[in-house]
């Protein structure tokens, strides 16, 4: 799920309540918006009326696809067809046609408080039979009457803090479940997601361990983390972030933001500012271009149909031509840029790589990258390998604080960790991912070679 809400190109509706046995048609986001108002509001009303109760319809459909709060139950709709739960839908229902040319003048826009980024729960009721702290569908009547603009309306229902966001994007729905089971050694922004809302989940419920660092780094801490929480929450305690974990952190994320009422904690940008580039482009520089930089020249050096490129940090002409030719290779739409699909598989053949390897493919020298983030509190043989490296290197850089061989990923070794990091200019986070490792790797290869 990006960032910044958008405008979906269609959305998927249940003809019933939530818990239901009922159809689900999925249809165009714009005839939905009209269904819907067609069967709230009357043609009849004033403009102004009609657009003000238009924002609302459209808003609140919004805040239902943004927060995933079907999706994050478990249902496989975005929203539901009753007004005890959402808004009024009726299939084949006939629609009006100025309220038609209404919601295609407005339909990608909607209405935030100011300085969040979420749509607004905009609760409406009719105001007559029914009333609410929200929207008064005939009170805007009354108001459109004595000259005030769609603007003005909602802001006296919603209070004057709010915005309309206008020509928002319009796409497709992307659910925010990446796709895989997260786990230890896993980094990237998906992880810096579930970090920030546990660490705010654990506000609720202080049993759940703080994460200390949320640097989108999956860690022992995160794990614990994440471990407290499938036990609070009566899921299968692995460590691990599946579907069905994902999900529910999200539905109780929600739930402690009150996302889905009028009068909600809000989210501002800050609270879903991710860490890495979500997609890698021509011009761009950095650890992120280091790292695709890195996993080509590894693939391109087992796949004969690949070249090997020098490793820039910067995403030059050689690198887009290493992407497309990965891309051709691996069966992707060739773009030269690296979005979620192709890091995936970049990732993918990488570990297959490695897998395929023989325990004595490297003889005397460094080994590639493991394939994940080492982080404090492992105990393994790459983290005894990382420390024969860093030991050697110390023996010849008295700057490195010396380690011990011992397979386990102590505070000893995360210091040494540190210290080589800033030395190399790399982002002192103690935890050793493909660009760290293949910078200890090369001077421990250039050591014992000299």
């Amino acid at each position: 799920m990006p960032i910044i809400p958008y405008i979906p190109t269609n959305i998927t509706v249940h003809l019933g309540t939530p818990n239901q046995n009922a159809e689900n048609i999925t249809v165009p986001f714009t005839d939905y918006i009209k269904n819907v108002a067609s069967g709230e509001i009357y043609p009849t009303w004033p403009d102004s009326a009609l657009r003000a109760n238009i924002y609302a319809i459209i808003t609140f459909a919004l805040n239902r696809i943004y927060t995933e709060w079907y999706t994050s139950k478990g249902y496989d709709f975005n929203i539901t067809s009753t007004t005890a739960f959402d808004q009024s839908y009726a299939k084949d229902r006939e629609v009006y046609e100025n309220i038609s040319n209404i919601v295609d003048e407005i339909f990608n826009d909607y209405i935030v408080r100011q300085g969040e980024i979420q749509p607004l729960f905009a609760q409406f009721c009719n105001g007559t039979t029914s009333t609410c702290a929200g929207l008064s569908q005939w009170g805007t009547v009354t108001l459109a009457n004595q000259g005030q603009t769609p603007y003005q309306i909602l802001q006296n229902y919603y209070g004057e803090n709010i915005n309309i966001i206008e020509n928002a994007a319009v796409q497709d729905i992307e659910e925010s479940y990446p796709g895989r089971e997260l786990r230890v050694g896993d980094a990237g922004n998906d992880v810096k997601i579930f970090q920030q809302q546990l660490n705010r989940i654990s506000r609720n419920y202080p049993a759940i361990p703080t994460i200390a660092i949320t640097t989108g780094i999956f860690d022992n801490q995160t794990r614990e983390s994440v471990e407290k929480f499938q036990e609070i929450f009566n899921l299968p305690i692995t460590g691990t972030v599946n579907k069905s974990t994902w999900y529910k952190i999200k539905e109780i994320y929600n739930g402690v933001k009150r996302l889905g009422e009028l009068l909600s904690e809000g989210l501002k940008l800050e609270d879903v500012t991710t860490q890495y580039s979500r997609e890698l482009v021509e011009g761009m520089s950095g650890y992120d271009v280091i790292t695709i930089q890195y996993y080509l020249n590894v693939i391109s050096y087992f796949n004969p149909n690949l070249n090997i490129f020098p490793i820039s940090g910067t995403f030059d002409t050689n690198t887009v031509n290493a992407v497309n030719a990965f891309q051709n290779e691996y069966g992707l739409l060739m773009s030269g840029t690296v979005d979620e699909i192709t890091w995936n598989k970049m990732t993918e053949v990488y570990n297959n790589i490695l897998n395929s390897l023989p325990p004595d493919y490297q003889g005397t020298a460094a080994k590639l990258y493991p394939g994940y983030f080492l982080t404090p509190g492992e105990q393994s043989e790459n983290v005894r390998d990382l420390q024969t490296y860093l030991s050697v290197i110390s023996n010849n850089n008295p700057e490195i604080p010396p380690v011990t061989i011992d397979g386990i990923y102590g505070n000893e070794t995360r210091d040494a960790v540190y210290t080589f990091q800033a030395l190399n200019g790399l982002p002192p986070t103690g935890s050793v991912g493909p660009v760290t490792w293949s910078k200890i790797a090369n001077q421990y290869d250039a050591i014992i070679n000299s």
